[in-house]
């Protein structure tokens, strides 16, 4: 007679394999849309830092510029470099999008040095929510 291996976490399992697609294929769907909007994105972000008060700048053309190759470079950087940079930020929020957690870490640790850029204001939270109120449009809401 056949023996029947009963394994209580099987369904939890399952659900971790679905949960993990599902960001995954958020992750592909806003990559792609970073790349493909990047120069749109950059202009509305910068736009929108200057507007919030979170940075300071001699030339907002430049910053675009910036951000516009931060977010067509995404898709090839490493996931683990990825995620060592975001890793201080990863507890700011609740379900963070990714890229915004990325860009804001990118502001605070390397903008701020940038020669264009005269100061950053805010703190984290404070610079996440000005980015991802930009970013959020690219992150699907339909999976």
């Amino acid at each position: 007679m056949g023996h029947h291996a009963n394994n209580p976490y099987g369904s939890g399992d399952k659900a971790v394999r679905a949960i993990d697609r599902k960001r995954e294929q958020e992750r592909k769907i806003m990559l792609s849309a970073a790349y493909k909007y990047a120069d749109e994105l950059a202009m509305k972000l910068v736009q929108r830092l200057m507007d919030q008060h979170i940075i300071e700048t001699t030339s907002d053309s430049a910053i675009r510029e910036i951000f516009a190759n931060l977010l067509r470079n995404l898709t090839e950087i490493d996931d683990f470099d990825l995620q060592y940079k975001i890793a201080p930020l990863r507890q700011l929020t609740v379900n963070p999008n990714f890229i915004s957690l990325y860009l804001t870490q990118y502001i605070i640790e390397d903008l701020i040095n940038h020669p264009k850029i005269e100061d950053v204001f805010g703190d984290d939270i404070d610079v996440y929510k000005t980015v991802d109120s930009i970013l959020d449009k690219i992150r699907p809401t339909d999976l």
